[in-house]
């Protein structure tokens, strides 16, 4: 007797099983793809409503810059010229760079002086590091040219080889200064006696003294010293503005326009770094402050105006 054939629908070999899970399948995979596309969308519409808010938050500088050289009829474009947007303005960054290359004081100078202590004493009260000035002798006495070793030779020099008539002659030795000293002694104090005596009722005999003190005259070392401290701070400065207050730069067009997006709301500085526009006779340097306001563009218009001239500033 044969037995009925039994069919097992939960095996392998039941179609129906892989069209149900196929089907589930694909429903389960749309509704991912739908899941996906709304976090994109989400994700995006964020982003540009984080952009928005940020733009919102910002502002811009619109920069328009001219020169008007001398007898022009119209100002001329600065043209392709970099101009730097500041968080301190650029005038105050000099006086930050230049303090931490601190110059000596004069005094601190002339005490560094190789030359007598006499000397620095009459700088110092004087204030004076010029020696060659032609009116020095209008500031000496005879009691500083006296006391002074420098001023005394350079006297001697000045009024020495019989171009002045009646001019003391010393009468003691050296050789004395050890086997007479006492001989020495008073010779020498009548000799500067004299001497003085003589300045005092000759007093154009201390003109042209100034002629015989360039050996000793410490004006070159001084302006030396403010040479160099300048160049440092002339050198350092803008590097300084740049890595610690910069805020954002651009480039002029042909027109002279420039545009420099994306900046908080604040206070800023329009700068040059020092470096001068030129047109004609003119060459101008800029540190405008300038106030931003969030989510909108501030002109700023650089002319003659609100410009320096380096040339003619360095001229006063």
């Amino acid at each position: 007797m044969a037995k009925a054939a039994t069919t097992n629908r939960g095996g392998l070999d039941n179609p129906h099983l892989f069209v149900n899970a196929a089907k589930v399948e694909s429903a389960t995979m749309t509704h991912m793809r739908h899941l996906l596309r709304s976090f994109v969308a989400l994700g995006a519409f964020a982003l540009l409503a984080a952009s928005l808010t940020a733009q919102g938050r910002t502002g811009a500088i619109d920069i328009a810059a001219r020169i008007t050289p001398t007898g022009a009829a119209r100002p001329e474009p600065v043209r392709q010229f970099a101009f730097f947007v500041l968080t301190k303005s650029y005038a105050d960054i000099i006086k930050e760079v230049e303090g931490q290359d601190v110059l000596p004081t004069l005094e601190q100078f002339i005490d560094k002086l190789t030359c007598s202590l006499e000397l620095k004493t009459w700088l110092k009260a004087h204030h004076v590091v010029d020696l060659t000035s032609p009116d020095l002798d209008q500031l000496l006495t005879a009691d500083d040219i006296m006391k002074v070793p420098e001023f005394f030779a350079a006297y001697e020099r000045s009024n020495s080889g019989g171009v002045t008539l009646g001019l003391p002659k010393p009468k003691y030795r050296e050789a004395d200064k050890t086997a007479n000293p006492e001989k020495y002694q008073k010779q020498k104090e009548e000799f500067l006696a004299e001497t003085k005596k003589f300045m005092e009722t000759h007093p154009s005999t201390v003109q042209g003294i100034e002629l015989e003190l360039s050996g000793v005259n410490p004006k070159l070392a001084w302006d030396q010293l403010q040479v160099a401290h300048q160049r440092k701070v002339v050198q350092l400065t803008p590097d300084t503005a740049q890595v610690k207050y910069l805020a954002g730069k651009a480039e002029t067009d042909l027109d002279g326009h420039a545009l420099i997006p994306g900046l908080p709301a604040g206070n800023y500085w329009v700068s040059t770094l020092g470096m001068d526009a030129a047109s004609g006779d003119r060459h101008l340097i800029w540190d405008v402050p300038v106030t931003v306001l969030a989510g909108q563009t501030t002109h700023v218009e650089l002319s003659n105006l609100n410009a320096t001239d380096v040339r003619r500033a360095v001229a006063q």
